[in-house]
């Protein structure tokens, strides 16, 4: 299919032109326009990928570089013309060719965007807080080699055999002859290249890869995250799709997680948890000093602020909670249990009676 064509107008012309053929022709074909008109349709879908195209600077230059140079500019919209009466051509029953079949475009082959591919990233905590580099094995699409991926290869010239080298797609229904230009060949007759053989002319093969994906820091589980282009490449030239990767937090030893905050039970003995003490306990960048105050209950917990997970959207660090557990020691001899019971005579409040406020 030659874009120039389809719109109309030389290759030449200017992004400004682009633009009036595709909104004169638009005007014409939408189906908002022509309700149930399958001919409409397809001109309307040829149009608009013609314009996609050319108005794009980039995407032009891509297209002219792969594409012969294009016959002067003729019809301005699809060339459907009845051809009078033909009654050597007279065509009934299931063969007989519908009015819808008479106006279809001519099998082209489009380029199509890639599928997204999806993927799971397994990551430690450790990871998810600072953030992380990962080699993702991918079974996917890819580009052919041999035709560069855009499913057809340079040959010498041959008749087009969509319309037999006429340039012209005649159909037939009844005795009525209808005729248009063969949209395979731009109405040129001939054709300068052939499907690939290696891809089936599809453009795209089955591959196996490796990529390197950037995992940034303060992704929480169950977290989507999107390569572009990584995906399966698409087919006969188009652009490829998306790599989504969704992030799984594995479970770990030491903490768990509340939102962005690490929490964390650490033991203290009797003595630290009476007299105060300065403890050593785990964090993610490393050990953490604690000061543990005088009189410490067990299942007291403290804040250790900016020392959790980082957030992906920025604005600081959540906290690092810690929770004291205090552990009684084995009493084993006389003089443990004599001072024990000397620290009960000293402290005889009942310490099951609820403290007033």
């Amino acid at each position: 299919m030659n874009f120039y064509v389809v719109l109309g107008i030389r290759r030449e012309a200017s992004a400004e032109d682009v633009r009036r053929a595709y909104r004169r022709l638009a005007r014409k074909y939408h189906p908002d326009i022509n309700p149930g008109d399958r001919a409409a349709a397809d001109a309307y879908r040829q149009i608009t990928e013609a314009y996609e195209t050319l108005v794009d600077p980039q995407r032009r230059r891509d297209y002219d570089a792969h594409q012969e140079p294009a016959p002067p500019a003729a019809a301005v919209e699809p060339n459907y013309r009845f051809a009078g009466f033909d009654f050597s051509m007279h065509v009934e029953g299931p063969k007989a060719t519908s009015f819808g079949e008479l106006f279809a475009a001519s099998p082209g082959l489009h380029p199509e965007r890639g599928a997204d591919l999806h993927a799971t990233v397994d990551l430690t905590l450790e990871e998810a807080a600072r953030g992380v580099e990962r080699r993702v094995t991918l079974t996917r699409l890819e580009r052919c080699g041999p035709c560069a991926g855009r499913g057809v290869i340079r040959s010498p010239e041959v008749p087009c055999r969509f319309c037999e080298g006429t340039g012209e797609v005649r159909t037939a229904r009844g005795h009525m002859v209808f005729r248009r230009v063969c949209s395979a060949c731009a109405g040129q007759g001939v054709t300068r290249h052939r499907p690939c053989a290696a891809c089936g002319g599809e453009g795209v093969g089955v591959r196996a890869d490796a990529v390197t994906v950037s995992v940034p820091p303060g992704l929480d589980d169950g977290a989507l995250l999107t390569v572009p282009g990584e995906g399966h490449a698409g087919r006969r030239g188009g652009p490829p799709g998306d790599l989504r990767l969704a992030v799984r937090l594995l479970p770990h030893p030491v903490f768990a997680r509340d939102g962005h905050d690490l929490l964390i039970t650490v033991p203290i003995a009797v003595h630290e948890a009476g007299l105060g003490a300065r403890i050593e306990v785990p964090g993610l960048d490393g050990p953490v000093r604690l000061r543990v105050p005088p009189g410490t209950q067990s299942g007291q917990s403290f804040r250790l602020r900016e020392r959790g997970l980082p957030s992906a959207r920025g604005g600081g660090r959540g906290d690092q909670v810690v929770t004291v557990r205090i552990v009684m020691p084995n009493v084993l001899d006389e003089r443990s249990k004599a001072l024990l019971e000397e620290f009960g005579r000293l402290h005889p409040e009942d310490v099951r009676k609820p403290r007033e406020a």
